[in-house]
């Protein structure tokens, strides 16, 4: 069987995730999120906060099992927030830690956890993280979602030069997907243009139909996993690159 973890699967590009992988054969899901909306007898749910750092720690070990008969394992940090839209200065210093904790800190340490765990396992192991075009350029009023993303690219380079120095055959990727049409682009079309000075250029992109189905991100995705590893591929990807 094939092992997938996949966080945020509750909706959006993560539930679609977990759906185009469900289709493949001999594939189980193990989705972590607060709360479950997929039906299938091969899909495990974790309920776990994402938000919540005591609860990470104190769950980490529910989230990753025993795989001694898995032919592979990937892990997928799709869950994300962008918080509350606003500049620096001008909002509570709790947004800060709340985008901190989930975009980087979470994946941080399930990325450590999944590395730790599955070490002497040899099988084809992947980690993928769900970065943005916004770790890539300052966006005004998400500073701390850009810096965030940023983060987890560079998080994402590091630990793959380690597992390469240890001499041990694990790909860590970081993918931008493009826009997608998911619950976060409708947060973005609510916000104040005092806050976020392209609002009216993501409402545009909503209209003009710019904006991917999760289902067709996904399906790509999933195809780009499932290929053999390019020997010349970036640890920092964007969704044209795959």
């Amino acid at each position: 069987m094939h092992y997938y973890i996949i966080t945020g699967p509750s909706r959006g590009l993560g539930k679609a995730l977990a759906e185009a992988v469900l289709q493949q054969p001999d594939t189980v899901v193990i989705g972590v999120s607060r709360h479950a909306t997929l039906e299938h007898d091969r899909y495990h749910h974790q309920p776990l906060d994402l938000s919540d750092m005591l609860a990470v720690q104190n769950n980490l070990h529910k989230v990753f099992p025993e795989c001694g008969q898995a032919s592979s394992i990937t892990l997928i940090n799709n869950a994300a927030v962008l918080g509350e839209i606003g500049y620096v200065g001008e909002v509570p210093n709790e947004h800060f830690e709340f985008v901190f904790d989930v975009n980087v800190v979470a994946p941080a340490m399930l990325m450590n956890t999944f590395i730790n765990r599955y070490a002497e396992l040899p099988i084809p192991q992947t980690i993928l993280n769900i970065s943005s075009g916004a770790a890539k350029r300052p966006v005004d009023g998400w500073a701390a979602y850009c810096a965030s993303k940023a983060a987890l690219d560079m998080f994402s380079r590091t630990a793959q030069q380690e597992q390469q120095q240890r001499g041990r055959d694990l790909r860590i990727r970081s993918l931008a997907p493009g826009l997608v049409d998911t619950s976060m682009q409708e947060q973005i079309r609510t916000a104040d243009e005092a806050q976020f000075s392209q609002a009216a250029t993501y409402t545009a992109h909503h209209t003009e139909g710019n904006l991917q189905h999760p289902e067709q991100v996904a399906r790509r995705i999933i195809v780009w996993l499932l290929r053999p590893v390019a020997m010349d591929e970036d640890v920092v990807l964007r969704i044209t690159d795959i």
